[in-house]
């Protein structure tokens, strides 16, 4: 009985499994984690292109009527990869004082999922000459919801990950 212990003990037939059941996890997860940060960023870098692109035609005049709800229309147009975007987005237009040269003090304001009534944010168009800036803030649901990165990432209560572009223009004459 001890020979066949020892025997069974000093074989090396199954190390090679024993070795995958140890690394596979592991690069699983850098490999899942991997791709979830490149949609992130594929995403964030989509946002920003299509904002940049909407303050263009609202600067430019090109944006009747300029409310939220069109400005909303036109990233969401320029914006390939969010689902349900028109739903999942706050777009948020506010002048800046060229005497004082303050920022908005709050945060980027985004849409809450679980809400009936989502949170009113400033939409003013401003008027000629002022220094606009424009922030917009999408809510994505993430791939894999348990890889190491995703976890780290700032979520809603609803378990998605928000996106926020910003930029600025003055208002031509």
């Amino acid at each position: 009985m001890f020979q066949r212990l020892k025997r069974a003990v000093a074989r090396d037939d199954g190390n090679a499994t024993i070795e995958f059941v140890i690394l596979f996890p592991a690069i699983m997860t850098i490999f899942l984690s991997a791709f979830e940060v490149s949609v992130y960023l594929t995403r964030a870098v989509l946002l920003d292109r299509a904002l940049d692109l909407s303050v263009r035609t609202l600067r430019l005049g090109n944006l009747e009527p300029a409310t939220a709800e069109q400005l909303k229309r036109e990233v969401c147009n320029d914006a390939l990869v969010f689902p349900n975007c028109l739903n999942s987005m706050m777009i948020e237009l506010t002048p800046i004082s060229t005497t004082t040269w303050v920022l908005p003090a709050s945060g980027v304001t985004c849409v809450d999922r679980d809400a009936e009534i989502q949170p009113a944010v400033a939409f003013n168009p401003g008027s000629v000459n002022d220094v606009m800036l424009v922030r917009a803030c999408a809510i994505v649901d993430p791939f894999f919801d348990t890889t190491r990165m995703v976890v780290e990432l700032p979520k809603d209560p609803s378990g998605g990950v928000q996106l926020i572009a910003s930029s600025t223009f003055v208002n031509e004459p």
